[in-house]
């Protein structure tokens, strides 16, 4: 059995390369679908795991929580009459929900920034000394915010990358004094560049003590409507995930009977976790991919169909010799076998070519973009298993045909 498989390969190579252009076209369609398969889903699992070290990339174990049902009218960057978090939520959260390694809050709004001639308008973010390592986000020349900078309202700023660039172009922003607002600021660090996401420009951002930020920058957006100083998000970092359900149910608790909720009520704040983010994410990445792949499964398809009729037409061309074949001793499963052969060594060759196209394609975009595709070698065995399927399955008719040729008709065929 193996030598009739390998003499049949043979055959069947020699039949193609006897027939370069016509198998060549043929095997257009079928490269072109292995190659779209391959490129589509390495692109796919690429922006995955893209996202996910974006997720990752910001702290783990994370929950946000920030207010809800916000209401449309109130003052730009502040709160208004809308439903709110305040400092005292931060605290009894802080002091009283279980399963917490670190938390911080923030308050953000939007800046503009002067040094002498330059500006540039960026968020500013009024945080806690803990937001650096909570959200594994360093600074890379200078320092982050210290408890004495929070407790004594300093008037201290630390620049992300963008803000530092476009503020300071050609020098060290160390100890420089921008305005922001008109307020006078002491720049005392610059933080670790986080690039472009999908989240936009995490650079453009510059931040500054909570306290300072509240009541002394954007003391008017920060106040609620009882007086309090109130926070944009909450940060929770949670001691490990299998704690985070038993933690949420504390939090939504809490901040219910701190706002006076009543059975029934909806929350008037949004818990957002990090693992649901990137659940929701990697869902909606994963139908799409398989989307695309099933879409780019279509051509594969379509050179099936050209591998059909290229066998159809070598039966017809090969008539009297497979009649003078039969005529010799030649059994029927013979004739089926070396039809079959050709159309998978056929699909198979495309394949190869296809593997070579889809890799060279997921390569290159990942040469000019910012995540990298991943080729898996699943999906490589998928697209060329399911195009020798294809081969198989639309060589058999022709197959067929070409065994079950009377071979006295055969031979006298012209």
């Amino acid at each position: 059995m193996p030598i009739n498989i390998l003499e049949s390969a043979r055959l069947a190579v020699k039949t193609l390369i006897a027939n370069k252009l016509r198998a060549f076209l043929t095997m257009v369609g079928i490269s072109i679908g292995v190659g779209a398969v391959i490129a589509l889903m390495a692109i796919g699992v690429g922006v995955q795991r893209y996202i996910a070290d974006q997720f990752t990339s910001a702290g783990t174990n994370l929950v946000g929580v920030t207010p809800g049902r916000v209401q449309r009218g109130g003052p730009p960057g502040g709160f208004g009459n809308q439903t709110v978090l305040t400092v005292n939520d931060y605290k009894a959260i802080a002091g009283t929900v279980p399963y917490l390694e670190s938390t911080s809050a923030e308050f953000s709004a939007i800046g503009n920034f002067v040094y002498e001639g330059a500006t540039t308008q960026v968020q500013v973010n009024g945080a806690l000394p803990a937001f650096a390592e909570l959200r594994n986000w360093p600074a890379t020349k200078g320092r982050f915010i210290d408890e004495a900078d929070n407790g004594g309202r300093s008037r201290v700023v630390v620049l992300g990358n963008t803000a530092a660039t476009d503020l300071f172009p050609n020098d060290d922003p160390l100890d420089k004094v921008v305005k922001i607002n008109n307020v006078p600021f002491r720049v005392i660090g610059v933080m670790e560049s986080k690039g472009s996401s999908f989240l936009g420009d995490q650079d453009a951002v510059a931040f500054v003590p909570l306290a300072t930020a509240q009541e002394r920058l954007f003391q008017k957006q920060a106040q609620g409507k009882t007086g309090e100083r109130v926070v944009s998000t909450i940060y929770l970092q949670v001691t490990s995930e299998k704690d985070r359900p038993a933690m949420e149910v504390a939090l939504k608790d809490l901040l219910r009977e701190r706002h006076r909720l009543k059975e029934g009520d909806e929350d008037d704040f949004t818990v957002t976790s990090q693992t649901q983010l990137l659940d929701t994410f990697g869902a909606v990445t994963a139908t799409l991919t398989l989307f695309l792949g099933a879409i780019a499964a279509i051509s594969l398809l379509v050179g099936g169909i050209g591998i059909m009729n290229i066998m159809l037409v070598s039966v017809t061309e090969r008539t009297r010799e497979i009649g003078l074949r039969k005529a010799i001793g030649a059994k029927s499963h013979v004739i089926l076998g070396q039809f079959l052969t050709e159309a998978i060594v056929l699909s198979l060759i495309g394949g190869l070519i296809g593997i070579v196209i889809g890799s060279t394609i997921a390569l290159a975009i990942g040469y000019f973009t910012d995540f990298k595709p991943v080729i898996q070698l699943q999906a490589i065995a998928l697209a060329v298993g399911f195009s020798m399927a294809v081969g198989l399955f639309f060589g058999i008719y022709p197959a067929r045909r070409a065994s079950k040729l009377n071979p006295i008709d055969a031979l006298r065929y012209e």
